[in-house]
Order: C-alpha cells, then structure tokens, then sequence
C-alpha cells in the first residue's frame, strides 16, 4: 500500500494509493458519488462508481456528512478538468470519525463576522487553506534568506521592562508587583545581539495597543527584525531590497496553484526585482501637494497618501528621510541635514502600504543620550541599552517587516485578519 498526500499525488499516476484526510464536499449523480477530499496539502476529488466499488463502500460514502474523517483508497488518474489535474478512483473507505451533522459552514455565502467566529473551522475551506499555505511559504522563505546569508536568528523577550517607542499603544501587564509591557518589537535587543553575532534576526509576535479598525491594523502579529553591525543605512536598503524579491520569487515557484486559487495576478509580482525606487520624504510631500492632497511637511501618511505613492510605480517604493521629529529616539539623524534620519520605509505597490520601516541605528553615546533626555525616556530603564554604545559601538542598521502585511500583498487579498490562524483584533479576541 502506498499511502501519500494530495500535494505529492502527482507521482503515482496509475497507481493505487491511499490518502488520510476529510470530506470536504460532495454530489452525487445518481450511480457516481463525487467527493471532494481535503488532506492539508490540498484538495483533490475522489470518484465513487457503484459498480466499481462494494454496497458497503458506496453506502458509506453516500451518507458521510461534511467534515467526516477517512482513510480513501484508489487509483490516481489525470483529470486536465482538475485544477489539480488528477482525480481519485475511490476502491475502499474507512471512516476514522463520523462528524455530526449541521457543520456551521455550509458552502453558501456567509458574512466575515460569521467566518471569524467559527474561524477554527473556516481556515479548512480552499481559499483560507491557500492564504495560509502562501503565509507559511513567506515564512520559510524569510529564514531561509537569512539563514543563508549568515544571520543568527535570536529571540527577544515578550515581556520588556520599557517601550521602544513611548508606552501609549502597549498592552501593561503586573509583572509580580513591578509594572512592565508585552513588547511591540525585539529590536533593541536584536541590536544587543548584533554586537555580539554580527548579523541577527528575530522573528516573534508582537502586541499594540492600538484601538483601530482599519483593515490593515492587528493587535498581534508578526514582525521579522534584521539588525546588522557595521552596515549603514544604504546597505539596509540593499537587504531589504533583495529579501522582498527573494521570498515573493519563492512563492511564485512554490505556490503558484495557490496564487491562481485566490485570482492574484502574478504578473505584477513577476515585475518585483532590485533595485526598488526611492523617493524622499520630502519628494513626497511635494508630489501629494501635486495631486490636491492637504498635506505639510512634517505630516504623517495615511492610506489615500501611501496609495497614490505607490501608484505611482509597479514595484514597492521606498520613502526615505523622515523628519527627525516623526520618528523614534534611537534612529540616526542624517548628518548632512539633522532634522531628517537615515531611514525609510517600504510602501507597497497596489494600496497595501507600509511594509517595512527602518533605519541606521544611533551608535554615538551622548547622541543617543541627549535623544532620551529629549523625550523624557528613563535612562535607567534602558540602562543596558546605554552600555551598547560605551563597549564597542559600531554604525549598525535594522528593520521591521510585518508579515501579516507582507501576506495579504502577496495574496492580493483585502483584510489582513485572513493572514493569521487567528487574529486578534479591537473587537475580537476569540477563538
């Protein structure tokens, strides 16, 4: 007996094998039972002929509820109709657990609300099933970037003492009577790494407090956090350039069926390659005055702005030299004109926004001191953060890419809730 997954199906043509998995759906004309079985690799539909097949197997196939558990038997055949194509002549079924029956999520339309709650199940269906796969195809990608380009990977505490950026949009915790925040990123004790690897990356949840409901925004997601020493802010740009190309590359030889499955069109991800364009931040501002936007130098983007930057061009854009003042303490000031940072973010194309933020970190003790006094952040607090910089500081650099983002772009898919198992949202914390 050959026993396989639906994914790797394609090498027994001919062959009988056997496949472990659900019923996800099925019709019935009459003397033929069609099943659509679902195994965690993908989806494929196994063909019942009664007269192929005993009384006992048909009988069982014809009553099996939706979501029931089994073991299929039967012989591969291609089928060019299939998205797959291949087919399964069904021989034998053992049911491993009959389900009950009313599944909540019948195939017709049902609203997101809906969906989210019963979001253990809906990740089943083909189109969750295909967002989540592509999501785990970035992931791997992303390690395997660094990985081969001699990152150490290291993990950065959830709980932290002090914020990054302000405790605002943090989520506070009674850490045994001392007060202390679920952490909205790893990066300054990536940078601690540095010093000691070179090269680091974390890759780990993080936590806002942010109370909006934008269909961009999640209380928790996922963040990978690069932080390099001896690399300055052009070299950081270089990174992040290639890294994007080399995961949606990755995608699009690994889970193009998947791609197709949503409706993305693949070729504008096909245009993305180095080098992106640049403009500045002041570049930027200029070009939405253009276009009739009311906006300052010194305002923040928002979506309508990100997008119409982004239309721009057809691949990601990276917007650089922010003003000091909009940005976090520990980012290095352009030495050439002080009140804007060696920093940037990537925004990008097709209204998906801010995907990556970065910059050349502060390596001068008394800079990063006078910084901290300027926002009134307790030195002791970041004590350990001061000491990087009086035993061998060096100019370092660093980034944030938000996966959950990064996965709808890819997919070319609305809310970003559909990007992770189980999101967690102003208003949803369950399941």
């Amino acid at each position: 007996m050959i026993r396989t997954t639906i994914e790797k199906i394609c090498a027994y043509e001919g062959q009988i094998v056997t496949l472990s998995g659900w019923l996800y759906n099925k019709r019935s004309s009459g003397k033929i039972i069609f099943l659509q079985i679902r195994d965690g690799s993908g989806f494929i539909q196994g063909v019942v002929v009664k007269k192929e097949v005993s009384e006992a197997v048909f009988e069982a196939c014809k009553n099996l509820p939706q979501e029931s558990s089994f073991h299929v038997t039967g012989m591969v055949q291609r089928d060019e109709r299939s998205a797959l194509g291949y087919e399964l002549l069904v021989r034998e079924v053992e049911v491993v657990c009959r389900a009950e029956e009313g599944y909540p999520i019948s195939l017709k339309e049902h609203g997101t609300d809906f969906l989210m709650d019963y979001r253990h199940l809906w990740m089943r269906t083909p189109r969750q099933h295909a967002i989540l796969r592509i999501r785990d195809e970035i992931n791997l990608g992303l390690r395997e970037f660094f990985h081969e380009a001699g990152f150490v990977l290291v993990e950065p505490p959830i709980i932290t003492p002090a914020s990054c950026e302000g405790t605002t949009e943090l989520f506070e915790i009674d850490y045994f009577g001392e007060n202390a925040y679920l952490s909205q990123t790893g990066q300054l004790y990536a940078e601690a790494a540095a010093m000691a690897f070179g090269k680091v990356y974390s890759f780990g949840p993080t936590f806002r407090a942010e109370k909006s409901k934008t269909r961009k925004h999640l209380n928790e997601f996922w963040m990978i956090e690069p932080e390099m020493a001896f690399v300055d802010f052009e070299g950081n740009l270089k990174v992040q350039e290639e890294m994007v190309s080399y995961v949606i590359k990755r995608v699009l030889q690994q889970r193009r069926r998947e791609l197709e499955l949503l409706g993305r069109d693949v070729t504008a991800l096909e245009k993305i390659e180095p080098p992106f364009p640049r403009i500045t931040y002041t570049e930027a501002v200029e070009m939405l005055k253009n276009a009739g936007f009311e906006f300052e130098w010194g305002d923040d983007f928002g979506a309508p702005h990100e997008t119409h930057i982004a239309d721009q061009y057809e691949k990601p854009v990276f917007i650089t030299h922010f003003p000091t003042s909009m940005k976090a303490f520990y980012m290095q000031p352009d030495p050439m004109n002080p009140e804007v940072i060696l920093g940037a973010d990537l925004i990008a194309p097709e209204g998906y926004g801010e995907i990556i933020g970065g910059s050349q970190r502060i390596h001068d003790l008394e800079l990063l001191l006078e910084k901290l006094r300027a926002e009134n952040l307790p030195e002791e607090v970041y004590q350990w953060y001061i000491e990087l910089r009086k035993f061998g500081s060096v100019p370092h650099s660093g980034f944030g890419l938000g996966l959950e983002r990064t996965v709808a772009w890819i997919c070319g898919i609305d809310h970003i809730r559909q990007t992770i198992p189980f999101a967690r949202t102003l208003n949803r914390v369950y399941p």
